[in-house]
């Protein structure tokens, strides 16, 4: 697997650098997935037309990973594990992080032509999001 670590990043994140490939016609990036990215994926989506000074995501997940990534603009992410908490900037479509299940993510700060690319280990399933951060916080101390 190519991945980076990060050691100042909330416990089990890491940043997901993808192969690029650029010539004067531009760039691509890429990722397979058990590869680049540290699971299946079972589901894609993305985020885009955001309006100016909302926030994204703002929840932790019981199980899903996800890796997020900008293909346009950029935003910012803060990621939270409950004791340690780190903002990132976005703005690198061939680099993204890697966000294991029960850290805290908000997505914020978006340029107006950001867009976020979310790859998920799991099919959508309301039951494993956690919107409430004094639910996290308890969830992480058991």
């Amino acid at each position: 697997m190519s991945l980076n670590t990060t050691s100042l990043l909330p416990k089990g994140c890491f940043m997901v650098r993808f192969p690029e490939i650029s010539d004067q016609r531009g760039s691509l990036a890429f990722g397979e997935a058990e590869r680049h990215i540290p699971f299946p994926v079972k589901r894609i989506f993305w985020t885009y037309n955001i309006q100016d000074g909302s926030i994204r995501g703002d929840h932790a997940h019981r199980t899903c990973e996800m890796v997020l990534f900008p293909i346009g603009g950029s935003f910012d992410i803060e990621v939270d594990d409950g004791s340690r908490r780190k903002l990132l900037h976005m703005d690198d479509p061939s680099q993204g992080v890697y966000i294991p299940p029960l850290v805290w993510c908000r997505l914020m700060n978006f340029t107006p032509n950001a867009a976020c690319i979310s790859l998920a280990s799991e099919e959508y399933r309301a039951e494993d999001y956690i919107h409430d951060y004094e639910e996290f916080l308890k969830l992480i101390k058991e």
